[in-house]
């Protein structure tokens, strides 16, 4: 066995010319250039293109965060691929992972180590790309990532409050994959390796380039092609903006869609269509690559990486959502349609988690971009075939659905009943709604109770993630949310459970002021309902208008996409700080304030009603200040998984106990 310290660095990517050369390589095909510092695990984008790359037969190093305000030493150490170059910005678009909602500069980065930031720039992609324009202007560039995928086309940009177009305009790059990259990587580089220059490669799907001029586009694979308004038309008109959103949205989510193309001054954007959805076999591809699952070894003097310290002890187990909320970036990612990983991959993975030398018996998160969406899929596929509509279950669940928690609540209690697994916990946010009867009316052998029974007794770290959003419905219809009457009836729910089993595991739920379609009333009765509720809202967001959302179309143009119908949105930094000061209707330092002003707006009884002596009406309300005290950090501090003991009921603890002890380790292989 060989611990952490005496593991070789050639199982990593090489990061360094000493590392390339430690391998016996003269040369290297393909160099990645990330934001990101170099973490060799699945859930970072870097490691799964890097392993791909390695995988498919070429000689691939990383370049992690390189400095681009010195003499670019770092671009230049590994000399010029034989192939292309990759940039990514990371795992988190640079400006969000930079900047508050109030465009505050952040003071930590999560993706790199010690939390440091400034180690890399605003607009990475682009900046890295021109970089490497400059000094290598005869290799080809390709760019991916969240960055780049949301950016591909005409976009607003909240930063600098402007139109801006294709990311591909200025960054200078020859092609962009965008969406997850696996399917259109792969046959890239098969394409490459016979001898066909990236840069000439034109009929892939899921890829986007420039074409000089503006004739009509090349015919490739009999695609129909959709043509947008121009960005030139665009920045002139905001309704002809708000309609490309929609022609996008659609063709993103579409099985078999159309080809994209837009002008862009003297030059033709063109936009593939994307792939079908990953299947089993080739998710678990991905996954089942040679990870390390650690960080490089460089880095183990500069402290911990905290995205990767979140993410150590959990388990991805699908990709996508089918919610299509409308501040979400994930659809336009990830896509509508989710992408599962068979049970034997997952369970592999749990077996490589208990080798971890640090690993003490509990996994942190059971997860996906929402945590009960695993191998959820339409019941007849060929009408899924057909489908525009952005959303699965807005405004009401399709009938053609399969919502059934069978598999994920089965995969939960094998995963329970490895002997090495004392405690497997969900982190990722619970999409409630698909457990709500009223809403979801396909729970008819009561799987979805079977699905809560589990989750709540067995998977619960102290607390459980929900995001009801908003309270309003007239802003929920705008989020692509359901009611609030809804997670009112999952609460009950919930608590029924609780208290069927003597549990004590509040709900911490998730809202966002200043959303399109929220007016400063909306806010003051958000408040209002959910301390009725027994919630003291200590960790909230403001809404920040991220590129390829209905939202940030709304907040740029004022109007939906779908509808072309005004929608009021706070915009300026007044409006906003007001609609987020009712968040915190308990602090002696704003009631005053909300009085004088719900007064002034003529709303006397609601401020009656949220001013008004907190009586508490359930168990969980009793103890709603202690239980807020404890969860003010849940958006910034992860729970202790790895002490001797989580907090635990006797209820759990009897389970607990039954579990085999944990075998010491010497190291890991």
């Amino acid at each position: 066995m060989i611990t952490v310290r005496e593991r070789p660095v050639t199982h990593w990517l090489p990061i360094t010319k000493k590392e390339v050369e430690m391998r016996g390589w003269d040369e290297v095909d393909v160099i990645l250039i990330s934001g990101d510092a170099y973490v060799d695990h699945p859930s970072f984008g870097t490691a799964v293109i890097g392993r791909i790359i390695e995988s498919e037969g070429f000689r691939v190093a990383i370049i992690p965060q390189p400095n681009w305000k010195d003499d670019l030493r770092d671009f230049k150490k590994l000399g010029k691929p034989k192939y292309f170059f990759g940039v990514t910005a990371g795992c988190m678009d640079s400006m969000v992972n930079h900047y508050t909602a109030n465009k505050r500069k952040r003071s930590n980065d999560s993706y790199t180590p010690g939390g440091e930031a400034g180690f890399r720039p605003d607009y990475a992609t682009t900046v890295y790309s021109k970089i490497l324009k400059e000094i290598y202007p005869d290799v080809p560039v390709l760019i991916g990532g969240i960055e780049a995928s949301l950016r591909r086309v005409t976009h607003y940009d909240y930063w600098e409050d402007k139109l801006l177009p294709s990311i591909l305009v200025d960054s200078e790059a020859d092609m962009l994959v965008y969406g997850m990259g696996e399917q259109p990587l792969r046959d890239l580089l098969r394409l490459v390796k016979k001898g066909v220059p990236l840069n000439q490669i034109k009929d892939v799907n899921q890829i986007a380039f420039l074409e000089d001029g503006l004739e009509d586009v090349k015919d490739y694979k009999n695609w129909e092609t959709v043509e947008l308004a121009s960005h030139e038309v665009c920045l002139e008109d905001k309704i002809k903006y708000a309609s490309n959103f929609k022609i996008v949205e659609v063709e993103s989510n579409k099985w078999q869609a159309n080809r994209i193309v837009q002008k862009v001054g003297n030059k033709t954007l063109v936009i593939n269509p994307p792939y079908k959805t990953m299947d089993e076999e080739e998710m678990d591809k991905s996954f089942d690559l040679p990870y390390t699952r650690m960080p490089h070894p460089k880095y183990a003097k500069r402290g911990t990486i905290p995205a990767y310290e979140m993410i150590k002890f959990s388990i991805n187990m699908h990709r996508g959502c089918f919610g299509g909320c409308s501040f979400c970036t994930i659809s336009a990612h990830q896509g509508k349609f989710i992408a599962s990983r068979s049970e034997e991959s997952i369970m592999k993975e749990v077996d490589a988690l208990t080798e971890h030398p640090e690993f003490k018996g509990y996994i942190s998160d059971l997860g996906g971009p929402s945590a009960n969406m695993y191998r959820m899929k339409g019941k007849d596929e060929s009408i899924c075939n057909r489908c525009q509509a952005p959303s699965c279950i807005h405004p009401v669940i399709c009938s053609n659905l399969d919502t059934s928690h069978k598999p994920l609540t089965k995969l939960y209690q094998k995963v329970d009943a490895h002997p090495e697994i004392k405690k497997a916990f969900v982190g990722s946010g619970v999409r409630y709604d698909l457990l709500v009867d009223d809403f979801n009316k396909n729970n008819q052998d009561g799987n979805h109770d079977e699905y809560m029974e589990q989750l709540v007794t067995r998977h619960v770290s102290g607390r459980l993630k929900v995001a009801p959003e908003h309270t309003s419905d007239a802003t929920l219809r705008v989020m692509r949310k359901p009611g609030f009457k809804y997670f009112r009836k999952f609460k009950d729910k919930y608590d029924k459970i609780q208290e069927k089993h003597g549990l004590k595991q509040p709900l911490i739920p998730y809202f966002i002021s200043s959303h399109p379609g929220c007016e400063e009333a909306d806010m003051a009765n958000l408040a209002a309902e959910t301390k009725d509720l027994g919630f003291k809202l200590e960790q909230v967001q403001d809404f920040t208008p991220t590129p390829m959302t209905v939202a940030e179309v709304i907040y740029y143009t004022g109007v939906h996409p779908y509808t072309l119908q005004p929608i009021h949105t706070a915009k300026t930094k007044e409006e906003k700080l007001t609609q987020n000061k009712y968040f915190f209707w308990y602090k002696p330092e704003v009631k005053g304030w909300i009085k004088s002003r719900l007064l002034k707006l003529g709303h006397k009884e609601l401020a009656a009603k949220l001013l008004s002596p907190l009586r508490p009406q359930n168990q969980e309300a009793k103890k709603v200040e202690e239980v807020q005290q404890k969860s003010t950090t849940v958006m910034t501090q992860k729970p202790n998984f790895n002490s001797k003991k989580p907090i635990e009921t006797k209820a759990q603890e009897e389970v607990f106990n039954k579990k085999k002890p944990l075998k010491k380790k010497k190291g890991w292989a």
